[in-house]
């Protein structure tokens, strides 16, 4: 039902808001509450944000394409929980990208990962080190980064957030076998170290349906 909901109510109504790409990840292998669904949804401005459910509300080609869904009864609910995480992009990167790969979306690996720091000094610290050098590696290797952000609101913070992509896992492998070379000529600078606490790293594949 969430599925049906994505693609033929929810994705085409922000389409007709101006929002022309809209993504949406499962996860490769179940996690363990179940299987979740990422859905990532570029805005210009926070108050873009704000006018969405307004403005779905007055769609009637929204509340009719995803009536099933919207109206389905309290003991017997189309998902367990809703999420919603706030990104700011990073100056490196203002804009998401649409990737450019061959493979079969079914085969693609869609890698989202979580860096938390210690406290919110660091986690600027960290968000500096992407925007000064780890951005231009991973575009100088063609990791396919759709985006990097800086969540604003979050049940991890003080973290970033950002997502890689690749036409399978063996070249994910060796992608960043390549970033790690690269990565060893800073990672031991003195003004970048201890600025990450722990790395949460997620393996997704797009939806037949998903823009990105």
């Amino acid at each position: 039902m969430v599925d049906s909901f994505l693609k033929g109510a929810y994705l085409p109504a922000l389409h007709r808001m101006g929002i022309s790409k809209v993504g949406v990840f499962k996860m490769r292998e179940t996690d363990t509450s179940g299987q979740l669904i990422y859905v990532f949804i570029p805005i210009k401005s926070l108050n873009d944000l704000v006018k969405i459910d307004s403005k779905l509300q007055e769609d009637k080609d929204y509340q009719n394409a995803g009536k099933e869904y919207l109206t389905t009864p309290y003991n017997n609910p189309a998902y367990s929980r809703l999420e919603s995480i706030v990104l700011k992009a990073f100056q490196a990167m203002p804009e998401p990208a649409v990737p450019t790969l061959n493979s079969a979306k079914s085969e693609r690996v869609y890698e989202l990962r979580s860096y938390e720091s210690a406290t919110e000094n660091l986690g600027l610290n960290k968000i500096g080190m992407f925007n000064d050098r780890e951005v231009a590696m991973f575009t100088q290797l063609n990791f396919n980064a759709i985006f990097y952000g800086q969540v604003l609101s979050g049940s991890r913070m003080p973290n970033l957030m950002y997502m890689t992509c690749f036409n399978n896992k063996a070249e994910r492998d060796k992608k960043w076998v390549d970033f790690g070379a690269l990565y060893k000529t800073i990672k031991d600078l003195p003004q970048y170290l201890n600025n990450v606490s722990k790395a949460n790293i997620y393996f997704l594949y797009p939806t037949q349906y998903s823009d990105f």
